[in-house]
């Protein structure tokens, strides 16, 4: 990691602001090579941590920009090595030669997310809060974005680095026993480790009940909105998403595939999924369509069932109303109320119906405020929440180790058997925080133990 890396970290379209990112050892003096100090400081003697004013030179020797510059000297940067921060205007002919200018002096294009590898790799933050990273550029709301926030800043490494070292404490107390007999050291009793394991075992138990909010927060909620040909189905996704995403005809049967889009309802996102209308068909491509609708049902996790209020029910709304209780929560959309009224909420069975005109706009606050009381949650989004699936299944695999530890020591094992399970527990964890279990424990054996004095 000793060579310099570049890379522009905005995005390469115009903007007020474009900015070039360079880390590694000699990168403020490559910087100098392509700036002329307009403050007579050249970058690489600048004070630290301070902007400063240049002019930003292409290839040829000409200004083609005069932009802010500061430098930040490792460790303490984000990539733990030294690092340069050009602050260019947003033109992306300007960001592409003052790179290509850079790389003329020997720095070289940065692979995608090394930046962050190198903090990791430098021991400036740990595996959770380097996939925080990407989860913050790629937040979509604002629980989205506190949540890994959060995690940026240690929040879920301060509850998993505990368990972590209370393993790490029990495995190394049991090899300094075994391997140093002559020492004085306490004797190793498993029994005594009891409540430790449970402890562990509950906060990692904890950390998994958040996953379900985790996901909903990170990723949305899958949403369906199905009902018979000409219910006001695509009129509805049309109203949600604020523009004509679909084509709305008074023709049955116009949707016939599924169709996504990305709405906000209140806090909450929802990825939703227009369906082909249910319904029987001998049209073998609008079969497909209705198959498919039925399947998105059964993975939603919500289903916006849609009843046309104007007209009365049909054996097609029926077939539509059985399939939406196949998905985990339902709301029934009574639509086209801004037409006379054959239907009422009361004929309906459903728990909750919501009467709606997506050519009015009526009951869509009402919808929104259903929405948000259907999936909030007490769990704040402060980085606690797992929202990361390789996460999830590493505690979750630490857990399952520690319960069988937890088994084998009810049922009487030998200590050595028994802590296997451990070291699978500490794998697990250590792959999940992406440091060295054999080292961390070789390491808490000499400093907790004083062997070798």
């Amino acid at each position: 990691m000793s060579d310099m890396i570049g890379a522009v970290s905005t995005a390469l379209a115009p903007s007020g602001i474009g900015v070039i990112r360079l880390s590694g050892a000699g990168c403020a003096e490559a910087a100098d090579r392509i700036l002329s100090p307009v403050q007579g400081t050249p970058l690489s003697r600048a004070e630290p941590r301070k902007l400063r004013l240049y002019d930003l030179r292409d290839r040829k020797g000409r200004v083609m920009d005069r932009i802010l510059a500061v430098r930040t000297p490792g460790p303490n940067s984000y990539t733990g090595e030294d690092t340069v921060e050009l602050q260019c205007h947003g033109s992306p002919a300007v960001l592409a030669e003052a790179l290509a200018n850079l790389f003329a002096q020997g720095v070289r294009q940065a692979l995608p997310g090394e930046f962050t590898k190198r903090a990791f790799l430098n021991g400036r933050m740990d595996l959770t809060a380097a996939e925080a990273v990407i989860d913050l550029i790629e937040a979509e709301t604002a629980d989205a974005a506190a949540n890994a926030a959060g995690q940026l800043g240690g929040a879920l490494l301060r509850r998993l680095e505990p368990v972590y070292n209370a393993l790490v404490g029990l495995m190394s107390h049991f090899h300094a026993v075994l391997d140093y007999p002559d020492e004085d050291i306490d004797d190793f009793s498993l029994g005594e480790y009891r409540s430790l394991l449970e402890a562990q075992r509950d906060t990692l138990t904890a950390l998994l009940a958040t996953a379900d909010r985790g996901r909903v927060v990170k990723h949305g909620v899958r949403a369906v909105i199905l009902g018979c040909p000409n219910a006001g189905k695509s009129s509805l996704l049309n109203a949600l998403a604020g523009y004509d995403r679909v084509i709305v005809t008074p023709v049955p049967g116009t949707t016939r595939d599924t169709v996504e889009e990305s709405v906000r309802m209140g806090s909450i996102l929802l990825r939703l999924t227009d369906t082909a209308g249910i319904r029987e068909t001998a049209d073998q491509v609008e079969k497909l369509g209705v198959d498919r609708s039925l399947a998105a049902v059964r993975e939603a996790d919500l289903a916006l069932l849609v009843i046309d209020g104007s007209t009365p029910l049909t054996e097609e709304d029926r077939q539509a109303m059985a399939a939406a209780k196949n998905a985990k929560r339902c709301v029934c959309v009574l639509s086209k109320t801004d037409l006379a009224q054959v239907i009422c909420p009361e004929d309906l069975d459903f728990e909750t119906v919501i009467p709606l005109s997506s050519v009015t706009g009526t009951g869509l606050d009402a919808l929104t405020r259903r929405v948000e009381v259907m999936f909030a949650s007490d769990l704040p989004c402060d980085g606690g929440l797992l929202t990361n699936l390789r996460q999830e299944t590493a505690i979750r695999a630490a857990q399952d180790a520690i319960s069988r530890t937890l088994d084998s020591l009810a049922a009487g094992a030998t200590p050595d058997a028994v802590l296997l399970d451990v070291e699978e527990a500490l794998e697990a964890m250590a792959g999940l925080l992406g440091t060295s279990m054999r080292e961390d424990i070789t390491n808490d054996i000499f400093s907790r133990f004083c062997v070798g004095k």
